[in-house]
């Protein structure tokens, strides 16, 4: 009896030194008894945030336990992606961000990436949409031609220097030439919109879906649409590309800026979670984004769903990152990082 007290004793502090997140518990527990983060990479009112709280609720109904929704725009949500990659790989925390900003930023080697998508854990694309240039009502503007035309410089609002609206509207005036100053410290694209309408700013880079609001509201209006398929609020408004006319040189500007748009709106976990939950949680994610009752939900508040796999995302965002010769990821990074921000020449 004595040995075996002893023997008891001597294994003890090895059990009371497992930490809770090794503790084994099937997924659908794991998900019931503990809150989990949903996080936005943009602000409050601006698209990220909308498809965030859309999807929250319904994450919490299906995973039987509380979601709440946390901000963190700082570097178009890099900062938050940051964080959770970092963070303890339990599953209880996911971001939706810019897939593009995601990528572009990872691409340029930037320092302020702490991640590597090529280990993170991919949920989904919930959303993928034409990305829009917007004017004010009343602006002059018809066209992106137009904007280079101007003789003046044309000045685009955005949130960090790598956020969509930022590195868009850089490569849009790099394939036009035009003048333009990129102003950075807009807390989201809503407020990014009521400066254009305002007159503060000159033109606004931003996705249909958050688009289609600020024109409806009569906010803003459509000069271009940065897509080989049109938008799906504005149907009879042909692409950058069926307009012809273009360069072959403003093509790649184009097409390159197409195919990042294309990445949409990306849902990402950090890396390392235990493959059950994570099979879990992007199983969970799957059946809400395509619930048809949650997608009709969105439909009304024209935050549309548009579902990719966690594989199919996973392949294109490397694909992005794989695919640029070291010369264009060149040019690529000092027009999106410099040229057309605060203080360059």
């Amino acid at each position: 009896m004595l040995k075996t007290l002893a023997l008891l004793a001597a294994l003890a502090p090895l059990g009371a030194a497992t930490p809770a997140g090794a503790q084994s518990a099937d997924p659908a527990t794991w998900y019931k008894t503990h809150t989990t983060r949903f996080i936005s990479g943009g602000g409050p009112g601006g698209g990220y945030d909308n498809y965030a709280r859309l999807l929250a609720p319904h994450m919490a109904l299906a995973l039987g336990g509380n979601v709440v929704v946390e901000n963190q725009p700082a570097a178009g949500g890099i900062v938050g992606l940051n964080r959770i990659y970092a963070n303890e790989p339990d599953g209880l925390q996911f971001i939706i961000l810019n897939g593009g900003a995601a990528v572009i930023s990872q691409l340029f080697d930037l320092p302020t990436v702490q991640y590597n998508l090529a280990k993170v854990n991919f949920l989904a694309t919930v959303s993928s949409s034409p990305w829009i240039v917007l004017v004010k009502p009343d602006s002059p503007y018809n066209s992106l031609a137009d904007l280079a035309k101007a003789g003046k410089t044309i000045r685009w609002p955005a949130t960090g220097p790598i956020d969509g609206l930022s590195d868009g509207a850089s490569m849009l005036c790099a394939a036009y030439e035009m003048q333009c100053r990129v102003v950075l410290g807009y807390k989201s694209s809503s407020e990014g919109a009521l400066a254009v309408e305002r007159g503060e700013m000159d033109a606004l880079y931003v996705s249909d879906t958050s688009a289609n609001s600020y024109i409806k509201n009569h906010e803003a209006r459509a000069i271009a649409v940065i897509s080989r398929e049109r938008s799906r609020f504005l149907p009879d408004t042909p692409t950058i590309f069926e307009q012809g006319g273009l360069s072959e040189q403003q093509d790649w500007w184009l097409q390159a800026r197409a195919d990042i748009d294309a990445l949409g709106r990306i849902v990402i976990a950090g890396p390392n979670v235990n493959p059950e939950r994570m099979a879990y949680l992007q199983a969970t994610m799957k059946k809400v984004v395509t619930d048809p009752a949650i997608m009709a939900e969105g439909d009304k508040l024209e935050r549309y769903l548009d579902f990719q796999s966690p594989e199919a995302t996973s392949k294109r965002a490397l694909g992005l990152i794989n695919g640029v010769t070291g010369e264009r990821k060149a040019t690529l990074k000092d027009v999106v990082m410099r040229k057309y921000l605060p203080g360059a020449e």
